[in-house]
């Protein structure tokens, strides 16, 4: 799998790719990551990149010829036809069923925006994706490139010491896309707070209901949206209906 970045601040990646447990996907070589600056490609002394806008207005606009350049240099170093992934508002919001289609792909080309944003025509050209963050507003794409790459990661064998750890993560189907419950660890008293008794309990069917049954609460609260599509879906057994109706209304 191969995602090449282009940012004009590529410096941003590199501690990425060293720190955290998602650096064993670059390390082994599971995700490789190409960093490319697209004012390497720029004409002039000062290599510029961008320009004021057509129509007035505040801000300047990324330059469609270095990204182009750029661009063609990366096609040329790749063997496939990858997708070229642009972060903007315009894009659906990256979700958990997106990432796990990128981390079973070949990987990408992904493009991270500056100031007001790229020249049309660039997108309009050669774009094939858009992907928001969600509904704010950052200083450039190299975060929501950050935030992919280390969801795909995460995702490749090997990297998480539980192979089955990311089975249980918020949004997966494993968990009929629900939010996950709350954990626990030592000591099992803490400031006076216990740890809740059914996981003390020894018993495995006792403690997966309780498991189950903080889902579906904290679906029902914080998401009520989650909860809705996983009853759609048919996701919901009756021990499920049976529980959701004895809490109190919201």
């Amino acid at each position: 799998m191969r995602f090449d970045i282009i940012s004009l601040f590529p410096e941003l990646f590199a501690p990425f790719l060293t720190s955290g447990v998602t650096r064993r996907a670059f390390e082994s070589g599971l995700v490789e990551l190409h960093l490319w600056n697209p004012r390497d490609f720029a004409d002039g002394n000062y290599r510029r990149v961008d320009d004021r806008p057509f129509g007035g207005g505040p801000g300047m606009v990324m330059l469609a010829e270095p990204l182009a350049r750029c661009l063609a240099a990366i096609q040329a170093a790749r063997t496939d036809a990858a997708p070229v992934v642009l972060f903007s508002p315009l894009g659906p919001a990256l979700t958990h069923a997106t990432v796990e289609v990128w981390s079973a792909s070949a990987g990408a080309v992904l493009v991270c925006g500056r100031y007001e944003g790229i020249d049309q025509r660039f997108i309009d050209r050669f774009v094939t994706h858009q992907i928001s963050l969600g509904d704010f507003v950052l200083s450039g794409g190299e975060i929501a490139a950050l935030a992919l790459l280390d969801a795909v990661a995460r995702l490749q064998p090997g990297v998480l010491n539980d192979a089955g750890s990311h089975q249980f993560d918020s949004f997966n189907p494993a968990l009929d896309g629900l939010l996950d419950c709350p954990h626990y660890t030592r000591p099992e008293t803490w400031e006076g707070h216990a740890v809740p008794a059914a996981l003390l309990s020894g018993h495995h069917v006792q403690i997966e209901r309780w498991r189950r049954d903080q889902r579906l609460q904290l679906t029902a609260e914080r998401r009520p949206d989650l909860l809705q599509a996983a009853r759609t879906a048919g996701r919901l057994g009756r021990d499920d209906e049976r529980f959701l109706k004895s809490l109190p209304p919201a």
